[in-house]
């Protein structure tokens, strides 16, 4: 049988220079394709369990597992191999400052050998549906908070990975901007079965978007619904700006593109 796990993590604890754990006995699997908001107060342990899973981070004890891997002795050549499946979106945007904000998005895709004029294209259509197309040549630091965290969910977004992690993503925006990144989220979900994990402390955007929680709270983490019943929202409703496109829909055969670096 297929194992449809895309993160599973059995008994696991993490600390920081051999402290009192911040997460103990962490056990939970999340199935390819979900999508989960990660609640909990500040300090509770979200960003270090997206730590864990991005592999930024070891366990104390415990085992985690990503895509049926066991990840606990992988070598760095492994865990960067399996990185390549996955991006993370972090509050503090981790933006290269020598670099444009369209060099900035343009770097996974180079990294993955991607030629120039699939980069140039594939950029310019995700900065263009983040609202950033023209500030293409522009430095990261001439942007607001909110302009840089769009910039770092454009950079995340681009190489359309298996499993998004993103660290409070909305909390730098305002209610449109957020509501569209919420809207592509989605459709990154729902289109390319992208398994998502969105921490965030708005409780309005877990009362709009209803889907299922994981929750941090004591060191431990818990369920909060259920993803066999989480109610994506008709986006027609929730949408307050211009007629959303549906730019993963548009762009996917250009992504199914991307692994093809011969042309």
């Amino acid at each position: 049988m297929e194992d449809n796990t895309a993160i599973s993590f059995a008994n696991v604890g993490a600390a920081y220079d051999g402290g009192r754990e911040v997460l103990t006995d962490v056990s939970f699997n999340i199935s390819n394709g979900a999508f989960y908001f990660l609640s909990g107060a500040s300090g509770a342990g979200k960003t270090t369990l997206l730590r864990l899973i991005y592999q930024l981070h070891k366990p104390s004890r415990g085992q985690i597992k990503l895509f049926g891997k066991i990840t606990n002795d992988m070598t760095r050549d492994q865990i960067a191999e399996l990185r390549h499946k996955m991006a993370i979106v972090f509050q503090e945007y981790s933006l290269l400052n020598h670099l444009t904000v369209f060099d900035n998005v343009a770097l996974p895709l180079r990294v993955r050998g991607v030629n120039d004029a699939k980069i140039k294209k594939l950029v310019m259509k995700v900065l263009d549906w983040v609202g950033l197309g023209k500030y293409a040549d522009a430095n990261p630091l001439s942007l607001s908070g909110g302009q840089q965290q769009r910039v770092s969910v454009a950079r995340a977004i681009i190489v359309q990975p298996a499993i998004l992690l993103a660290d409070e993503p909305t909390g730098n925006l305002d209610d449109e901007n957020a509501s569209r990144l919420m809207e592509l989220f989605i459709q990154m979900n729902k289109i390319f079965g992208t398994t998502i994990i969105l921490a965030t402390h708005s409780q309005k955007i877990m009362d709009t978007y209803k889907f299922p929680i994981l929750h941090v709270e004591n060191h431990r983490v818990g369920f909060l619904g259920s993803a066999k019943t989480a109610n994506v929202p008709d986006m027609k409703k929730v949408w307050k700006g211009p007629k959303p496109q549906n730019y993963f829909a548009e762009l996917s055969k250009q992504f199914d593109d991307i692994g093809n670096t011969s042309e």
